[in-house]
This record gives structure tokens, C-alpha cells and sequence, in this order.
């Protein structure tokens, strides 16, 4: 498996480096933004692990050319720990986000959730599908097996963020500061109670799909391909 990894600080680099070469994993390292950017575009990579803090670039800049032209999954590796700093992250285009300092540990089983992403989950400017469950942002349209579901505004943004991190557990605050706001002060159990909704609506689980509960901290969107 093969990663690339912007980061400016050097004894960062060496240590992540390390690590994933333990883990066996091929690194590529860039110092620069720019140079990174380079490299995503013209090498082949399973993971690109980006710092937000550049010295010649904004790493969200990187991140949002970056998706124009690869569908690669990008995890942010950043200090910057403020929610709206993540919602930048993820909205320019990341699949996941990991604040410094980290376990390497979980970075590894990051990287490995990213990396198990099916063939069959596409994402583009005006579809998001995973499977047979396909969602139209600009038409507020979803499908299952062509048939429509009819979904609330709620209902729909839930799933959307669920349908762009396949395989990506979600903690119930990061789903409430991405999907109500994080000004959001009402009912603490609002997310189970709009999962359980979700669940009803789209007929989960399905033969492929299952939205799973992780007792304690949140939710993951499951898809598994049936066999040909």
C-alpha cells in the first residue's frame, strides 16, 4: 500500500514514516504544499495523509485541488482541533480528519477504514452511490433500486454524511456539528432518534447495507458487495 504524506515538520515526518514502513506501508514525503500537491497528481497512492499548516500553501487549498482531479482518500493530520476547523476539512474535501497528537495506532486503523472504501461507492459533484443506494445533492433526490425514498432535510443531510464516509465510524458529536450545527443545544438523543428514522425509511439493514451502532461512541455506514 502506498501513502503520501505532506507534512513540514520534519521529526512528524520521520515518525509517521517509520511507523507506516513498520506497519508496511510505502511512504512518499513532501515538505511543501505545492510539491505535494505534485505528487498527488502525478503519482498513485491509496492514502494521502495531509498537514493543514504549510509554509508555501494552505493545506485546504491542496485538499480542494487535490478532489477536482482524484478520487484518492485524503486524511488531514492536523493541530488545528476546533470543530470548524474539521467541518472546513471534511467540506474541502477530505474523508477523514485526526487531530495532533495522535495514537499511531489509530491513525493505522484510519488509513486502513479509507483503504477498504469498495470500488462500487462513486462520488461526484451531482451523485453520491454506495451500492444500489444512490443520493442526488443538488436534486435532494434518493434511490433505492429505483425507487424513491422521500426523505425530510434532516433525513437527508444525515445520510448524505453517512454515504461520504463509508466504513468511517462517526462519533454522535461529530455528526451533530456537521449536520445541526455546532451551536446545536436541543435533545441529546436527537441523532439515535433520525438514525432509527434512516433506518426505517431506507430499509436498513439491506442485503449489502447496514447502518451498525457503536455502542458508546457513534454510527458507521456498512456496505459489503454481494457476490457475482
Amino acid at each position: 500500500m502506498h501513502t503520501l504524506l505532506i507534512e513540514d515538520d520534519d521529526r512528524v515526518a520521520r515518525l509517521i514514516t517509520l511507523e507506516l514502513r513498520h506497519a508496511g506501508w510505502d511512504v512518499q514525503w513532501c515538505a511543501k504544499g505545492r510539491d505535494g500537491l505534485s505528487e498527488a497528481v502525478g503519482g498513485s497512492y491509496d492514502v494521502v495523509i495531509l498537514d493543514l499548516m504549510l509554509p508555501d500553501i494552505d493545506g485546504l487549498k491542496v485538499c480542494q485541488s487535490l478532489r477536482q482531479v482524484s478520487d484518492t482518500p485524503i486524511l488531514i493530520l492536523t493541530a488545528r482541533d476546533a470543530v470548524i476547523d474539521r467541518v472546513r476539512g471534511l467540506d474541502a474535501g477530505a474523508d477523514d480528519y485526526l487531530v495532533k497528537p495522535f495514537a499511531t495506532a489509530e491513525l493505522l486503523a484510519r488509513m486502513r477504514a479509507l483503504t477498504r472504501r469498495p470500488a462500487n461507492v462513486f462520488h461526484q459533484d451531482d451523485m453520491i452511490k454506495v451500492g444500489p443506494l444512490e443520493l442526488y445533492p443538488m436534486r435532494h433526490e434518493v434511490r433505492l433500486m429505483n425507487s424513491t425514498i422521500d426523505l425530510t432535510r434532516r433525513e437527508f443531510d444525515l445520510l448524505q454524511y453517512f454515504m461520504q464516509n463509508v466504513g468511517i465510524t462517526l462519533t454522535r458529536d461529530m455528526i451533530l456539528d456537521r449536520v445541526w450545527g455546532w451551536g446545536y443545544s436541543g435533545a441529546s438523543n436527537i441523532v439515535d432518534v433520525y438514525v432509527g428514522y434512516l433506518r426505517q425509511k431506507v430499509g436498513l439493514p439491506t442485503e449489502e447495507l447496514n447502518l451498525v451502532t457503536i455502542r458508546g461512541v457513534g454510527y458507521v455506514l456498512k456496505f459489503e458487495a454481494s457476490p457475482a
